[in-house]
């Protein structure tokens, strides 16, 4: 089945430091580097390192063309990956010794993907495929609604965090991704229970604990834990949990399974420092899991 990704592409400044800096704080960075990123594309990489048909639907200026011709040799179908007359979006990323980050980003264009890009896109989406979004880019709430027209399964994944963007497309999604503060501040905002939302299953991310996925249609739980690793770099972490379970939901993995190929993932990406670089292929993760069950 093809993963549908409306998703944001921005260019990662990295800095590591030796502690992140505190206010009125001027620090010497030990490293600089620059690589592709954002939320979307390293969904978009990581869904296609594990093996999926990925197409990402977003936009770029003329400044991020690299980052394209990156997505593309990851093999992510970027035909409608739209150059538009804004900056492309970047990222400053600050990483201190225990692999800690702070992020500044500047949203660019993927504020202002154009409609028909959206629309070409999902003229070929059918039954069974998958829409993958997160809250960096426009065009959130017209995609859940093509989307659901289709008959494609829509999968959420809320971050950056804002309730009210979360609010405007939940009753469309199949799958909601969260990690345990942004689930928290979801539910006090709409004013029920997490198993009380209007979504068909849930799943959240609990750090070093693990990931549970609430179905909450059968009303049932499953539990991953997290593997251990020596962290060096958690940029991304999240961003590999989630194209991963997407892509292992999109080849008829059960949630169980699923959730234990991005747990896998997610913590060999962490061993690295990078984001869309550093996330692993399929092979690298089928080994680790090996090695660990």
């Amino acid at each position: 089945m093809t993963i549908f990704n409306l998703g944001s592409i921005n260019a990662d400044h990295f800095y590591r430091l030796p502690h992140l800096p505190t206010p009125g704080e001027t620090l010497a960075a030990t490293r600089y580097e620059r690589g592709p990123g954002g939320k979307g594309a390293n969904q978009s990489v990581a869904a296609a390192r594990a093996g999926a048909d990925v197409r990402h639907i977003g936009a770029i200026g003329s400044d991020g063309r690299w980052m394209r011709d990156e997505l593309r040799a990851d093999g992510v179908d970027c035909t409608h990956v739209s150059e538009v007359g804004t900056a492309s979006g970047h990222a400053i990323i600050y990483v201190d010794a225990e692999g800690e980050n702070t992020i500044i980003l500047f949203p660019g264009a993927n504020r202002v993907v154009p409609r028909v890009s959206l629309e070409t896109a999902l003229s070929d989406a059918a039954p069974g495929d998958y829409l993958l979004m997160q809250n960096e880019t426009s065009l959130q709430r017209e995609a859940v609604e093509l989307a659901r027209k289709k008959g494609v399964f829509i999968a959420y994944s809320a971050a950056p965090f804002e309730a009210e963007a979360v609010r405007a497309v939940i009753e469309g999604l199949d799958l909601l991704l969260l990690n345990a503060v942004e689930a928290e501040q979801l539910c006090e905002a709409l004013g029920v229970a997490l198993e009380a939302l209007p979504v068909k299953a849930v799943c959240v991310t609990h750090g070093a604990k693990g990931a549970v996925w609430h179905d909450l249609v059968a009303k049932t739980e499953h539990r991953q834990p997290a593997f251990a690793v020596e962290p060096v770099d958690t940029t991304g972490a999240g961003d590999t949990f989630a194209g991963y379970l997407v892509a292992a939901l999109s080849e008829g993995l059960a949630p169980r399974a699923a959730l234990q190929l991005a747990a896998a993932a997610s913590a060999v990406k962490v061993t690295r420092a990078g984001t869309s670089a550093a996330v692993p292929k399929r092979a690298e993760v089928d080994a680790f899991l090996k090695s660990r069950l």
